[in-house]
Parts: C-alpha cells; sequence; structure tokens
C-alpha cells in the first residue's frame, strides 16, 4: 500500500476502534482529498440520453473518466455489477481491477466503499429476484424476511460489494403512487417491523443496510412521484418517521437516504432538522447518509433552493448529507474552490468525512491487508438452489386468499380450467421495478433475463392436466380482439382463472414502478372488461391479481367466485400460485395494504380516525372491499379470548398481558396470523380507529390449538399529543385481537392510569409475544 513516508499511520491499527482510526486519518488529508471520498462515480452510468432515470443524461454527461477522478481517492463506486449485464465472476474481477486502480492512484492507498440496489435481491445479472416489499408485508414473517436478506448480504460480501440501497421504510398512503409495490405496507408498525428484520439480515451478513427515503416520500399530492408533500408534524411523527427508528433502533442500520419530497415547501435534502437534529441529535444516529440519486443538483435545477452546484452542496452539507451519489457532480472541483474562499465551512466537509471513514473502517476499508478480491469470487454465482427455496418459500407465504365462495379453490384434478389473461404466461409480470431484468434487463433485449422465472402458465399446466389458454388482452391498450378466444375457453371449461395486473418499470414504461404513477385505480387496459366478458359466460371465475398497487374490487367484480392477490411475488411467484390454485399450498397471506371498492383513487389507508370512514355527512363511502389484515385460508379457525367485564388497570408505565386461544378446527394443517390491535375511544386529538401494535404466525394442524400472549408496553399506545410531544396519555383503551383490521375476534378493555407521560426515542417499540401449545 502506497502512503507517503512520515505519515501517522494509526489509522491502520485495527486495535483503534474505527472513529478513532478515521480522527487519526482526517487531518493528514488536503482538501481535495476530503472532498473525493465525499462523492461516488458510476462509471457504467449511461449518458447517451438512454439511461434509466430521467436527468440521468444531464448529470453524467460530463462527468471525467475515472482516472481523472481518482487520484485524490475515491468515495463511492456506483453499481459496478448492476448497470449492464455482467456475468458474476467477471463482474467481481473487473471491480477488483477498479479497486486497484483507486488504491495505487491515492497516497492513502484507500478503496471505494461500493454500493448497489438490492430490494429484490441483488440487482445484477444472473441474481435471484426475489418477491417484491408488498410481498414481504403479506407474509407477516420477520423472520423470513431476515433469512433472505441474510442471504442476499452473503452474496453482495462475496461480490466485494459492501453497501445495499435498501430496504424502502415509506409507509403506503396513496395506492396510486408508482413507487407502491416498493412499499412494505399501509400500516407503520407493519413497515418497522419487517424494515427491521431486512435490516438485521443484511447488517448481520457485513453489508451497510441504507434506510430510505427519510422522509415523507410516499405521501406526496396526488400521489404523484417527486410532487410537494401536504402534511402535518403529527402524520410525520406517527405514521411516518416510526419505521425508520425501528429499523435503527432494532435493525442497527449504518447508512440513511434522503427522500426527493419537499413537506411545507423544504426539500428533505435541505433539511438540517432531519438529518441533524432529529437523525442525529435526538436518535444517536452516528452512520452515512447518502444523497439519492442527483438529489443534491435537484435542490438547484427541481427544487429551485440553490443557485447553482456549489449552493446545492453547502445545503446539503449543511443539513447532514454525508456523500453525494450517484456520481461526482457538485461535490466535485467547484465545492474545493468554495471552501478555499471561504463560502462553506470546511468543518463541514471533515464532519462529513469523518463519518465516511469511520465506516469505511468498520468495513475493513481501512486495514492495511483488505484484499480487493473476494476469496472465492472466481466461482461466483448469484442465483442458487438455496436462494432460489427462500424466494419460493416467502412467494408461497405473500399469496393472499381475498375470496372463495362455495370452496371453488383449490382446483380438483378432473375440473378443465381455463387460463386467461394478460399475466398468465409473462414472466416479467412476477417482477418488481427494482429487480434487475426489469429495472436494467429491459434496455439490453440482446440478453436474455439471466435467471429462469417459470410462468403461471407454465407451471399450471405442469400440474393440473387440462388447461386450456388465451391471453385475452394485453396488460395496456384497448384491443380487445382477445376476447373472443378467451370467452370461448371459459365457456368449455369447468372453472375459469383470469390473471390481470401489472408491468413494472420505470418513468412511464410500466403500469408500476417508479414514475408509474395513476390517475386513478383501474386495471390498466381492458383487463377489467375481460374479467366482465368471462363472468358473463356463466363458468366460475378464479380472479388472480398480480400487482404492484392493490386495485378496487368493486361492483362489476362481485360475481367473481374467489380472488387470490399477489404482490410481484418474485422469480419463483409462478410455481407459488399454482400451488396455492391446486392447494398443494395452504395460503397465509394477509394484506398489507386495504384493497379498495372504488376506483376512483381515494388516497385512504386503514389508518384513518373516524370522520376517514363512512359517515352521514359525505356521500362517498371509503369503506374497503377488503380491509388491512384480511386473508383467508383452505382451512377454518375458531378464537376464544378473556373479556373481563371492567377496565383492566394497566400502569402509564408497565405492561398489559392479554391472551387468544387459536384452534384449527379445518381438516388440513394451516398458518393464522394473530393481529393486536389498540382502540383509543377518547384521545386530546384524533387517532386511528384501530392500529396494528403486533402480529405472529402460527402454524396450527387439524385440530391443534395455541395459547398467543402478547405482553404489551404502554409505550405503544403513545402518540403526538396537543404540546408537539410524543406521550403517554392516561384513560380507556382497548387491545383488540383481529383476523384483520376489520375482523376483531376478542377485545380486552383497560384503563392506562397515572399521570400523562412522555415517551421518548428511548421508549419500547414492540410487544412480547409467547405462543404455547393447548392440550386437545
Amino acid at each position: 500500500m502506497s502512503i507517503t513516508s512520515g505519515l501517522d499511520a494509526r489509522w491502520h491499527d485495527p486495535r483503534l476502534s474505527p472513529i478513532e482510526r478515521a480522527e487519526t486519518l482526517v487531518p493528514l488529508m488536503t482538501l481535495e482529498e476530503k472532498i473525493a471520498q465525499l462523492a461516488g462515480v458510476w462509471v457504467g452510468a449511461d449518458a447517451d440520453g438512454a439511461g434509466v432515470a430521467p436527468h440521468q443524461a444531464d448529470m453524467t454527461g460530463t462527468t471525467p473518466p475515472l482516472d481523472a477522478l481518482i487520484g485524490s481517492g475515491l468515495g463511492q463506486l456506483t453499481r459496478p455489477f448492476g448497470t449492464v449485464p455482467v456475468e458474476p465472476a467477471a463482474a467481481a474481477r473487473a471491480l477488483a481491477a477498479s479497486q486497484e486502480r483507486i488504491q495505487a492512484a491515492n497516497r492513502f492507498g484507500i478503496p471505494a466503499q461500493v454500493h448497489e440496489e438490492c430490494l429484490t435481491g441483488l440487482a445484477a445479472w444472473k441474481a435471484t429476484v426475489y418477491p417484491a416489499p408488498l410481498s414481504w408485508g403479506a407474509a407477516f414473517d420477520p423472520d423470513l424476511i431476515e433469512e433472505m436478506t441474510g442471504r442476499i448480504g452473503e452474496t453482495m460480501r462475496a461480490a466485494g460489494i459492501h453497501q445495499g440501497l435498501a430496504p424502502v421504510l415509506d409507509v403506503t398512503r396513496d395506492y396510486r403512487w408508482g413507487r407502491t409495490e416498493e412499499t412494505i405496507g399501509e400500516d407503520p408498525y407493519l413497515v418497522g417491523t419487517i424494515g427491521a428484520a431486512y435490516v438485521r439480515g443484511l447488517e448481520g451478513a457485513g453489508v451497510v443496510a441504507t434506510l430510505k427515503h427519510f422522509a415523507g416520500y410516499s405521501s406526496s399530492r396526488g400521489g404523484r412521484n417527486h410532487a410537494p408533500v401536504s402534511m402535518g408534524a403529527r402524520e410525520l411523527a406517527d405514521v411516518v418517521l416510526p419505521p425508520f427508528e425501528m429499523a435503527l433502533r432494532l435493525g442497527g442500520a449504518r447508512s440513511v437516504m434522503n427522500s426527493y419530497a419537499e413537506i411545507d415547501g423544504l426539500p428533505a435534502a435541505a433539511s438540517a432538522w432531519l438529518f441533524t437534529h432529529l437523525l442525529r441529535d435526538d436518535w444517536g444516529f452516528a452512520g452515512t447518509v447518502v444523497a439519492d440519486y442527483f438529489a443534491i443538483r435537484f435542490l438547484e435545477r427541481l427544487h429551485r433552493v440553490a443557485e447553482d452546484g456549489v449552493d446545492a452542496a453547502g445545503i446539503a452539507l449543511r443539513a447532514g448529507i454525508d456523500v453525494e451519489l450517484p456520481t461526482v457532480d457538485t461535490f466535485g472541483a467547484p465545492l474545493v474552490e468554495a471552501v478555499r474562499d471561504g463560502r462553506i465551512d470546511e468543518a463541514l466537509i471533515d464532519r462529513a468525512l469523518l463519518r465516511v471513514l469511520t465506516q469505511k473502517a468498520e468495513l475493513g476499508l481501512l486495514d492495511d491487508d483488505w484484499k480487493p478480491l473476494p476469496d472465492g469470487a472466481g466461482d461466483l454465482t448469484f442465483d442458487d438452489a438455496d436462494s432460489r427455496d427462500l424466494a419460493l418459500r416467502l412467494a408461497r407465504e405473500s399469496m393472499v386468499l381475498l375470496r372463495n365462495t362455495g370452496g371453488i379453490l383449490p382446483l380438483r384434478p378432473e375440473q378443465r380450467v381455463a387460463l386467461v389473461g394478460p399475466v398468465a404466461d409473462d414472466p416479467l409480470a412476477m417482477l418488481g421495478c427494482y429487480s434487475f431484468p426489469v429495472h436494467v434487463g429491459q434496455h439490453h433485449p440482446e440478453h436474455d433475463t439471466g435467471v429462469a422465472i417459470p410462468t403461471l402458465r407454465a407451471s399450471l399446466t405442469a400440474v393440473v392436466p387440462d388447461v386450456a389458454y388465451a391471453q385475452g388482452c394485453a396488460i395496456t391498450g384497448t384491443d380487445t380482439s382477445g376476447f373472443t378466444a378467451a370467452v370461448a375457453a371459459a365457456a368449455a371449461s369447468d372453472v375459469c382463472v383470469v390473471a390481470v395486473g401489472d408491468r413494472a418499470g420505470l418513468f412511464g414504461r410500466g403500469t408500476s414502478g417508479e414514475g408509474c404513477d395513476a390517475t386513478g385505480l383501474r386495471l390498466p387496459g381492458v383487463q377489467a372488461e375481460l374479467v366482465r366478458a368471462l363472468l358473463a359466460t356463466g363458468t366460475p371465475v378464479v380472479l388472480l391479481l398480480l400487482a404492484g398497487r392493490p386495485y378496487p374490487i368493486d361492483v362489476d367484480f362481485d360475481g367473481v367466485a374467489a380472488i387470490v392477490q399477489g404482490f410481484f411475488p418474485g422469480q419463483c411467484g409462478g410455481q407459488a400460485l399454482a400451488e396455492i390454485l391446486t392447494g398443494a399450498v395452504n395460503p397465509s397471506g394477509r394484506l398489507p395494504v386495504s384493497v379498495p371498492r372504488d376506483a376512483g383513487g381515494l388516497p385512504a389507508t386503514y389508518l384513518t380516525p373516524p370522520l376517514g370512514r363512512r359517515t352521514e355527512v359525505s356521500s362517498v363511502d371509503p369503506t374497503p372491499a377488503f380491509g388491512f389484515g384480511h386473508g383467508l385460508s383452505y382451512t377454518t379457525f375458531d378464537w376464544s379470548g378473556d373479556e373481563p367485564g371492567e377496565p383492566v388497570r394497566w400502569p402509564v408505565d408497565g405492561d398489559a398481558t392479554v391472551s387468544v386461544t387459536v384452534r384449527n378446527t379445518g381438516d388440513r394443517a394451516g398458518t393464522e396470523v394473530v393481529q393486536l390491535y389498540l382502540h383509543d375511544p377518547v384521545a386530546q386529538v384524533t387517532r386511528p380507529v384501530v392500529r396494528l401494535i403486533g402480529f405472529t404466525r402460527v402454524d396450527l394442524e387439524p385440530g391443534e390449538a395455541a395459547r398467543v400472549t402478547f405482553t404489551v408496553p404502554a409505550d405503544l399506545t403513545s402518540f403526538t399529543g396537543l404540546d408537539g410531544h410524543r406521550i403517554v396519555e392516561p384513560g380507556e383503551v382497548e387491545l383488540r385481537f383481529g383476523r384483520s383490521s376489520t375482523d376483531i375476534a376478542a377485545t380486552v378493555r383497560l384503563r392506562i392510569t397515572g399521570e400523562e407521560r412522555r415517551a421518548g426515542h428511548d421508549r419500547r417499540l414492540q410487544p412480547d409475544c409467547a405462543v404455547e401449545g393447548v392440550p386437545l
């Protein structure tokens, strides 16, 4: 390693703490070397206008060649695996060669930190594609999510990748938003619990998890991407921020990425309140804050709160952003000049640099024996049997059976089945927008998808003897010429399975995904008309929705016999769907979002106070067709709980213990998801009628029973009170055991006693849960 002679080399000493090593190194660096550590380089960026995002060509077209940038060092390398299709082992060797160049070029020999997208698995060619985040929420299984991301993290580390840009912790607020598919759901407790599990898996594998998008991005006006956010401080504190707290405290995330949003006129990337006062001073976060791609330049060009790039860089640094991604732009040579002439305080550079170098020390990038090519990288594979097994297990758990009239499902072997619909034989219908085949692969038609993605048609025909297929229509467009063949196939069959939904894409290239927002919640194209035509045949219809957002089940679909909802279930989704339809797997998924009944695109979720529900003072009824948490099984369950007449006393700083017994009363094994909701009938500010505060999956054999006990800290009743502080308020509340938010099986009345108490960042965030078998 080439270190200038005479320099203090204690920063190499692994016996010192990471921050001590960073503190030793910072004063040894020139200004140019300091700023070089605060930016990334996207060496694979496409500057000809055909890139993956708007403005990409504007931002990357003037980026100097790599050799011209690395003389003073380099902070990050952007997506060396995730920009073009490259064989995994070849990409690892190329990355190692780039790292050797970077080390050789700077006098400290410090390599770059490497980041990749990993929302549905490593976004690289030939990497396993796991289900999209809405599917994680539907599974209600944090242990499986942690197992999945542990596997993803191991794959990333083996490739020489240090940081993953995930998970997305935005709480769904308006289903029209194209990035709804990237969210885990509409409830902050569910998002935070699943998100923290994702972080534990990734961080446990030694990869830095990056929480995004901090904060408020999903609450944009009209569900439009990057649109301004109209939100009060209470909604921000009680709905938007808790998942980030949970992922930091319960997951240990070491990085946060800003939102593109502006709240009350202040872009997140310019908010010192968010990134310094709240995140660091109040929450004690000590990791790095990275800018979302081009977000710093957007302060000038889109938000117009900065005069030029230097002004934007100063605003971002003062706010608390440490690293410019994806490539050097505002953190380049003009920033060096601005510091030298006093326009920007060098102390801001040193503050960000200390955080960056501390993290590099944690990752081993300051160690004298660090190796550019990880052991085993020559035989690197991104898609193996263990990874596919995980993807399949999650896909199975994520399928939600919404309706099953007359037990039409599971399908019977002797039935003649018509399989119809535009997503029935489309492999990409299984994938979210941040999967490599969708995000990048579609720009490279000369390459295949890189992984096997069996369609529903292929999977179903492998296990059902008599299947007649007709596409019916495309996902988009107005062509109905295929209706005739579809109707004929349905009329000649005992049951018709119609598969409709979305095609993920980016910035208008799909019906769901980043920049693919909707003006209303209607199935794209003529898919709804196709369903109605099939219903008119009189053949029982099973509606299968494969989508990135919930679509309404309105009066036009009331005749559908059964409904199965899937949310981009990944490369093994076709097999999982076939197993659910045929009964090989008993469905256990629950809705992470409500399914509306009206197609008008009402931006309303289940987290609403009384006046947000059906009332006599409005002609609009927002009651969903299926509420948050809903999901059926092929078996039946009986619930019984203690419901004392008088409210149980619950100290304002204590715990309440509540239990329910669940018994499988059917003839096959199944999984029930026990959900615990809080109802606060009277509070000093309006509160949601119910909100989730706990859940667990319970696997039961026929006749088997289990007692589920939650020990609930009073902290979980807290909310932002009149004075703007989070409080636990005395008074009567109810803890409700529910099959869903709209199907309550048992209620326990309690009275919180004592004086009003503030609940800070050290409050308890989850209940304890125990599941014990009950003798037959």
